[in-house]
């Protein structure tokens, strides 16, 4: 199997095709690769302190604001797949992207590549604001933008 990812050092998050995951043209249903998309970042956040209940304390989350989805190859029922994210751009100031690679387990097989940008919301009302400095620091630097000097 190849090991290489799209980016170095991806937060991985491991799942298997469940019966509820297939569509009638039995392999995995499009949609069921976005929430496993979403479900990687939520898992990445929290390991880096930013669950759900931090949101709620600073009243800030991270809402999608557009998505890039290339459906590359079917996964079908039982397969194991391993979904990636790199927190790839922040502007410091109100959005940040994330990059996902899903791929088969058994062979490496590239299945999904997505690119996602979401800005900072303040919960309580759905608008638009800063991003914290807890963000920032609990995220840290994104790797496309980290300077080389």
């Amino acid at each position: 199997m190849n090991d290489d990812w799209d980016y170095s050092e991806p937060f991985l998050r491991r799942t298997r095709v469940q019966s509820e995951d297939v569509d009638a043209l039995k392999h995995t249903n499009n949609t069921i690769y976005v929430r496993w998309c979403e479900e990687c970042a939520w898992e990445h956040s929290a390991s880096l302190g930013m669950d759900i209940d931090a949101y709620h304390q600073l009243d800030r989350a991270m809402a999608v604001v557009e998505g890039r989805y290339q459906y590359l190859r079917a996964s079908y029922l039982d397969e194991e797949i391993d979904t990636a994210t790199w927190i790839t751009h922040w502007d410091k100031r109100l959005t940040m992207t994330r990059h996902f690679q899903l791929r088969r387990v058994s062979d490496g097989v590239t299945l999904l590549r997505a690119q996602v940008r979401f800005a900072c919301i303040e919960i309580s009302s759905g608008k638009p604001r800063r991003l914290p400095p807890e963000f920032l620091t609990a995220y840290g630097p994104a790797i496309l933008d980290i300077d080389p000097s």
